[in-house]
């Protein structure tokens, strides 16, 4: 489990750090010219951070993980599949499921709230450098920040996580368990691993932000 732990979570950081700087960067370029002209430049940075915790951290970790940690997974039990490696571990009483599913599962879930709060910091760090350039002040962008952002937003973020997690891992897993066909159905196995990751990511994040949002208004 702590192996898988580097491997899904660990290793992704880079990825994830990455994109998440550029696409704040990106935000924070739109919004700091319109706020900026209109003389709305105190809602700069609170636009950002409530954007990314609540949606673009998330979604932005959890896609990230799924191209690469999820196809990593179903590659790798798809092989062991058509390799009968699995077939030896039943023949051993060894379950599966136990033994390769579980940690994965558990491990992905753990390492995913990590990675959304990286997806934020480094998501918050471009978007400062970005608003800086466009004429926000940086003491104007955090101060926005600490305004219209809580703890209770960073939170509803970190509970998506968790979900995203237990998506990726599932359907990874079960993708790569239904290979079949040699390294073909291996390379089917792990193509729909990716874009059904993807698809449940985006269509749950629809109904959790409702979930969420509707705790919150309750």
């Amino acid at each position: 489990t702590i192996r898988e732990m580097s491997l899904i979570g660990v290793d992704s950081l880079p990825i994830i750090m990455v994109i998440s700087v550029s696409t704040g960067a990106v935000l924070a370029f739109y919004l700091g010219g319109v706020l900026v002209r209109f003389g709305a430049v105190a809602f700069v940075g609170g636009t950002v951070a409530l954007s990314f915790m609540l949606e673009l951290g998330p979604i932005l970790a959890g896609v990230m993980v799924a191209a690469r940690s999820g196809a990593a997974i179903s590659a790798e039990i798809g092989s062991m599949v058509v390799t009968e490696q699995v077939d030896a571990l039943r023949s051993l009483a060894v379950s599966p499921v136990r033994y390769l599913v579980a940690p994965r599962i558990v491990a992905c879930v753990l390492m995913m709230p990590l990675c959304g709060l990286v997806s934020d910091a480094a998501g918050l760090l471009g978007s400062l450098v970005m608003a800086g350039n466009q004429g926000v002040p940086v003491s104007a962008f955090l101060e926005s920040v600490r305004a219209m952002s809580s703890d209770a937003d960073l939170i509803k973020g970190l509970i998506k996580t968790l979900w995203f997690g237990l998506t990726i891992a599932t359907v990874a897993c079960r993708q790569g368990l239904a290979a079949e066909r040699g390294a073909v159905g291996v390379g089917r196995a792990t193509t729909s691993s990716v874009v059904l990751c993807v698809v449940l990511i985006f269509v749950s994040d629809f109904f959790l932000a409702q979930l969420l949002m509707g705790a919150s208004i309750a």
